[in-house]
């Protein structure tokens, strides 16, 4: 880790990693850009803003659930300071390898004056509180509105659940403390020493909000291109949408599991739609979070500058 976090302090690199990370995401858009056209022209507009809206406040979410965590570890952020390295570090997940939106906040958090062992830890663990409430919204979503095309894999989703214990932050420290001492990390040396019951509870909450805005975001699409606007079509939707992202950001070597996401959650909304709205249904999901990722990232890189700047006329 510090070999990468050297390697990252670079300029050069700096602005490579920012370009890498744009031109995938570009690449996404661009490379289904007459389906997206089509899609848009079938979507009422009414519901393309309320999912746009829906995807802004579960990025917001997210941002949150990370911003406690950091907290806890003794580093409150303002929202302009956080916004700015939550943001900006987010593009990293557009770059195959699943690591280096964790690589990137930990260089970014230096200008906080934030550890880089405190700024890996609340990534990695804001990372790891939504791949496990993911896991559990999506099997509760399968369990009240079960969807016959992953019927064959509902074992799967229910041998997840038992993950929900990694949350107990007795268990959550002593795996942060053995990851520390096999990546030979100095501790994280917080106030308390560890991460408090509050803490970790104040993430989850705020990650479980964050998945059912999300899964909302999803079913207003739906609704949108002829799905019945039912609790069963939203609740199919949320718990489509959590183990759809659950599973693309396992599968590390697709940027921001682009493909496989799509591919999960078409599979979970089968029989919802017909299939032509189902693959403009993922494509605009996927477009708007992608943009909503986008839009973080600039504002963070305005913020950025802003402070900059004041400390300069300061």
């Amino acid at each position: 880790m510090k070999r990468v976090l050297a390697i990252l302090r670079s300029p050069a690199v700096k602005w490579g990693f920012l370009a890498l990370a744009l031109g995938f995401a570009a690449w996404f858009v661009a490379s289904r850009w007459d389906e997206i056209l089509a899609a848009l022209v079938r979507l009422p507009m009414w519901a393309l803003l309320v999912a746009l809206l829906a995807s802004i406040v579960y990025v917001a979410l997210t941002l949150e659930s990370w911003r406690s965590i950091l907290r806890d570890l003794g580093h409150p952020l303002a929202v302009g300071p956080a916004v700015a390295l939550f943001g900006v570090s987010q593009l990293g997940k557009y770059i195959p390898g699943g690591v280096w939106n964790i690589a990137a906040a930990a260089d970014l958090g230096r200008a906080h004056r934030i550890p880089a062992r405190h700024s890996v830890a609340a990534m990695t663990l804001a990372v790891l509180i939504s791949l496990v409430s993911g896991v559990g919204i999506g099997a509760l979503g399968f369990a009240i509105a079960p969807t016959p095309a992953l019927a064959g894999w509902a074992w799967l989703m229910w041998a997840g659940v038992p993950l929900l214990v990694l949350l107990a932050p007795p268990i959550m420290n002593r795996l942060i403390a053995l990851a520390w001492r096999v990546l030979r990390l100095e501790p994280l040396d917080t106030a308390g020493g560890t991460l408090s019951t509050r803490g970790v509870g104040v993430a989850t909450a705020w990650s479980a909000l964050a998945w059912l805005v999300a899964g909302c975001s999803v079913g207003v699409l739906a609704i949108g291109l002829g799905a019945p606007a039912t609790w069963h079509t939203l609740v199919q939707c949320v718990g489509g949408y959590a183990l759809a992202w659950v599973i693309g950001f396992l599968f590390v070597v697709a940027p921001a599991g682009a493909g496989v996401r799509e591919v999960v959650l078409a599979a979970a909304l089968a029989g919802t739609l017909p299939s032509a709205e189902i693959v403009t249904l993922v494509l605009l999901s996927r477009v708007l979070l992608t943009a909503v990722d986008l839009g973080f990232a600039a504002v963070g890189g305005a913020e950025t500058r802003f402070a900059r700047r004041r400390m300069e006329a300061a």
